[in-house]
């Protein structure tokens, strides 16, 4: 989708600053909100995918005011409220008022370790050929979403090359929306720089980004 999250290319929200050995958190409450939103991740509740979409879907003001964190527990919210798992007022008081909705997995504190370390691999079995080969120049297709999408909105109707073949891997445009994981091929492609923010732009930067089939065509 077109949102808060995706500014990509665009002027006016000067450079991004580095800071020199920067800390995992700034915050014990950032800490606490890495935490929660890993632990309830990992009751099956939602996929990744949505997560990543009940952030990226906060109204834009709201989105370009939080922290990182913020940002976290704001998207967060917003999924216990819809999977039913807590209501309005007990987010107002912060405490349970109604008995807990069964969740399919509780992360216990001594999993955590062995959990993180295995991951959750998104790769899938090949069904079907690659559409593209390495070499082809390809055309990324020219969409408006209000869905989650992994296409940016600077990288869309622009002109790259395939540079590597990384599999089959689950679609995140219908895996964020319960439609389910309709695994397809996922590709790197290499654009130049002048192509994607035009003439004016470094004639010496290029950028690499990992794309998913149905987002590609065959340049003509």
């Amino acid at each position: 989708m077109n949102g808060a999250q995706d500014l990509g290319g665009q002027m006016g929200f000067g450079p991004i600053e580095l800071e020199e050995n920067e800390p995992n958190f700034h915050a014990k409450w950032e800490e606490r909100a890495f935490a929660v939103t890993l632990a309830m991740g990992a009751t099956g509740s939602w996929t990744l995918d949505a997560s990543r979409f009940a952030r990226e879907s906060l109204p834009q003001v709201t989105y370009l005011t939080s922290s990182y964190y913020e940002i976290w527990t704001r998207g967060l919210e917003k999924l216990v409220l819809a999977n039913g798992l807590v209501t309005e007022e007990e987010l107002k008081q912060g405490r349970k008022l109604e008995a807990a909705k069964p969740v399919k997995r509780v992360l216990s504190a001594d999993a955590v370790a062995g959990v993180l370390s295995k991951g959750a691999p998104v790769d899938r079995e090949e069904h079907q050929p690659a559409r593209f080969r390495v070499g082809d120049k390809v055309h990324t297709r020219r969409m408006n979403p209000e869905h989650h999408t992994r296409l940016p909105r600077y990288a869309r109707d622009a002109v790259g090359t395939i540079e590597a073949i990384h599999g089959v891997h689950v679609f995140p445009d219908t895996n964020a929306h319960g439609e389910g994981e309709q695994p397809t091929w996922l590709y790197g492609v290499l654009f130049k720089g002048t192509d994607i923010w035009g003439p004016d732009s470094d004639p010496k930067l290029s950028l690499r980004i990992d794309l998913w089939e149905p987002y590609l065509d065959l340049a003509r």
